[in-house]
């Protein structure tokens, strides 16, 4: 009987044993990829934490870039530029083996866009997550005056030496994440800072032999009060991109649903077919 017992275990736990390693197995992806990820103006890396834990559970590698002057950076805001973003950005990618899937939100659109005409032939896919698309010769501060419905000008100010923007505090989560639960709220408010004002004024000079040449997709973020669904509609047709998904988000939606985000990003990373 004791025998019987032991051998019944026995066969038991290989069995759990086995189920175990089987759902782990169905976490990893086929095709692992590399996300670079780039967060927008008044946030930081932390942002993205729970897209990361989600995208490295399924074998992925990711690298979040913290901007310089955002997150615990001490870049002095009048030594920042978007080449000083863009520059920060091409460092990471430079120590990843193969291609990246390069995503930016909002602010870190035109980062990326950058990036894109300098280092094309690094990036499998150039990802925008509710995020500004400029075209050749446009600032971000020019570009966002096609928004006129968007709810974040007036709620901006500019400091005495007018090197920073800063958000009404009031009103930061109302525009940024008005969706979230209030533990996401509370993030927002606990790690904001004043954003760099140069960089809005910064000229992007894109060309077809380089940006031309990256593979784009968006992700319109359809509650966003920031950049609006009918201007980022108005981006991708002049930007020309055809592949474009959706979440019903406000305008941080890897705060209010990371794992929509998450789940997007691992479809494009298979539809790309990158192996790392």
């Amino acid at each position: 009987m004791k025998k019987t017992v032991l051998s019944l275990l026995s066969a038991a736990f290989a069995v759990s044993a086995i189920a175990s390693c089987s759902t782990d197995d169905d976490n990893v992806i086929a095709n692992p990829n590399t996300y670079v990820l780039v967060h927008g103006a008044w946030q930081a890396p932390y942002v993205w934490d729970a897209v990361k834990s989600d995208l490295t559970s399924k074998g992925n590698k990711v690298v979040v870039v913290e901007l310089p002057a955002h997150g615990a950076d001490k870049t002095p805001a009048h030594q920042v530029s978007l080449d000083v973003y863009s520059d920060k950005v091409i460092e990471a990618i430079s120590k990843v083996n193969g291609k990246v899937i390069l995503v930016g939100h909002s602010m870190g659109g035109m980062v990326v866009t950058s990036v894109a005409e300098k280092i094309p032939q690094k990036i499998s896919r150039l990802v925008y997550i509710g995020a500004f698309v400029p075209t050749s010769g446009q600032s971000l501060g020019e570009l966002s005056m096609g928004d006129p419905d968007s709810k974040l000008g007036p709620q901006l100010s500019q400091s005495d030496d007018k090197l920073t923007l800063d958000v009404k505090r009031d009103q930061l989560t109302y525009l940024f994440i008005n969706d979230g639960s209030q533990g996401a709220k509370d993030q927002v408010l606990a790690n904001y800072r004043a954003e760099p004002a140069i960089p809005f004024g910064n000229k992007v000079t894109l060309t077809n032999a380089n940006f031309g040449s990256v593979e784009k997709v968006y992700i319109k973020t359809l509650q966003d009060i920031v950049i609006t669904p009918g201007f980022q509609d108005k981006m991708i047709a002049a930007a020309g991109i055809k592949k474009v998904y959706q979440v019903n988000t406000s305008h941080s939606p890897f705060l209010a649903q990371p794992r929509a985000v998450s789940d997007l990003l691992l479809q494009i990373g298979q539809e790309t077919g990158v192996k790392q």
